[in-house]
């Protein structure tokens, strides 16, 4: 966990430090987790999945019959 002061007066090289060796770590104020930092790739990773799991809901909807007009643009526009 990384504490908010820690970050405060170390800046980046606090998060460098944190993220040495895991992928995602807290950062806390007053001991309570308000925010979560995460690698480059870890957020790529996150992304690829959160994709992934969009195409298999579209493909579970159509193999059922289900479509949505637009699902797309709304998608993008979310974005």
């Amino acid at each position: 966990m990384i504490k908010a002061n820690d970050l405060k007066t170390k800046g980046i090289a606090c998060l460098e430090e944190s993220l040495a060796d895991k992928a995602q770590d807290f950062i806390a104020a007053s001991e309570k987790q308000c925010f979560v930092v995460m690698t480059l790739e870890q957020y790529y990773y996150l992304r690829e999945m959160e994709m992934q799991a969009a195409l298999y809901q579209v493909k579970l909807d159509t193999s059922y019959g289900r479509r949505m007009n637009n699902v797309v643009d709304q998608y993008v526009d979310s974005l």
